[in-house]
């Protein structure tokens, strides 16, 4: 074989090496994007569970005021209803 037939082939392997890592940079890229869309995704979803959980956090003061306020009238009418029974008697 001589120089030049192998140099040939040097060079033909060269561009099918090229071709590969150009195929392999191209799908690299891809999943990069794929890598920062699933991120910015992440970040909007954490923004909801925080906003989620702070709408949670909210409703559960609530029911304890609520919960305290019915426990407050309960007694006022454990109150009322002795009264009427002491009146009634």
């Amino acid at each position: 074989m001589s120089a030049l037939n192998r140099l040939q082939e040097k060079i033909e392997q060269w561009k099918r090496d090229h071709e590969s890592l150009k195929a392999q940079n191209a799908d690299l890229k891809s999943q990069l994007a794929g890598v920062a869309g699933a991120q910015a995704e992440k970040e909007s979803l954490m923004l909801e569970v925080e906003a989620k959980a702070s709408q949670c956090n909210t409703l559960e003061n609530t029911v304890v005021e609520l919960k305290r306020e019915l426990e407050e009238k309960d007694a006022e009418i454990e109150k009322i209803i002795a009264q009427v029974e002491s009146l009634l008697t």
